[in-house]
């Protein structure tokens, strides 16, 4: 396993992690515990270090299948969770945001509690809360570390200006966004230099573009019922046809290099950097043995060039996420 950086004065992880949101919310469908778990334990013994939870993907749920899954393995692990997102199970549409020192305190105890840990290893403040001033915010962050219930601090979703002052405040190690060939917003806003500047890791979030970029969707009816994707904007209708225009051209390419869609668009996020370390997730052990495979496909400075021309920042129709989850964003 390829080994990288997480951030300047960060732990060393696996090149590439685990983003396990699926197991049990967004993309799911009918659910499979025990290949889920099976897929956690697998993904270990191929050298996988860096697993990403929250504690809003269930909501709780999530964090409590790491917890099962992990009781008692003894592989070097590096264990990310997030907070600061409310979300009503009753009404999942509705959500919110909380980043205030009390509510970052309380959420602390509730995810050691279902994943079984004295100390997390990485905590995100998964959106910031436009109520409430970053520096305090992180300031209750790093009260959590002096008290060694958190090791290391991230932010998510957040801003060039607001990575500045929280990494004032206390060393932040990664900033987690949305990355990807149909998702490169982070090099034209300014968080990638500033990342590299503060020496901060970036961790892409969706490499894969929600699946899209791996060619295995070729009809909104391919989403179950209660997928989320059935309601983002780059999934609907003609902007969904339009973006299988780019999925063939990431098709022919590796057909042409003879690797699969998923690992050259993975190959492609892994190219921009050592400091970038992707997430890409799955709740299948086939698919994340494909995922690991991309770590062995070498793109040429041409080929980088070809798919950067075929992906400009503007290249994906639609906007990534609905109106509502575009307010949350501190971009």
């Amino acid at each position: 396993m390829n080994i990288r950086q997480l951030g300047r004065n960060g732990p060393q992880v696996s090149a590439l992690g685990l983003g396990c949101m699926g197991m049990t919310s967004f993309y799911t469908g009918a659910q499979d515990e025990r290949e889920a778990i099976a897929t956690l334990h697998r993904a270990l013994e191929l050298g996988v270090t860096l697993l990403d939870t929250a504690d809003m993907y269930g909501p709780l749920s999530n964090e409590t299948l790491l917890g099962k899954a992990l009781r008692g393995r003894t592989e070097p692990i590096v264990l990310a969770s997030k907070f600061g997102i409310l979300y009503d199970p009753a009404n999942p549409a509705v959500r919110g945001v909380d980043g205030r020192p009390e509510y970052v305190r309380r959420s602390i105890e509730g995810s050691l509690r279902r994943l079984g840990v004295d100390c997390l290893d990485l905590y995100y403040l998964h959106r910031v809360d436009p109520e409430v001033p970053i520096e305090d915010t992180v300031g209750a962050m790093a009260e959590l570390v002096q008290a060694g219930k958190v090791r290391y601090l991230g932010l998510s979703e957040a801003s060039a200006e607001t990575l500045e002052r929280a990494h004032r405040v206390h060393p932040i190690s990664a900033l987690q966004s949305e990355y990807s060939l149909w998702s490169r917003e982070p090099e034209s806003n300014g968080c990638l230099q500033a990342c590299r500047r503060l020496g901060i890791a970036f961790v892409p979030y969706s490499p894969l573009g929600r699946g899209f970029l791996t060619g295995a969707l070729q009809s909104p009816e391919d989403f179950a019922a209660d997928d989320f994707r059935r309601s983002n904007p780059r999934f609907q209708g003609e902007n969904f046809h339009k973006n299988l225009a780019l999925v063939a051209e990431v098709q022919r390419l590796a057909r042409d290099k003879g690797v699969s869609p998923g690992q050259l668009a993975l190959a492609w996020v892994l190219a921009q950097g050592e400091d970038i370390i992707p997430i890409p997730g799955t709740k299948r052990r086939r698919y994340l043995e494909e995922n690991i495979a991309a770590l062995d496909v070498c793109l040429s400075p041409q080929e980088l060039v070809e798919l950067d021309a075929l992906f400009p920042l503007d290249a994906a129709a639609g906007s990534r996420y609905t109106e509502a989850s575009l307010r949350m964003l501190n971009i």
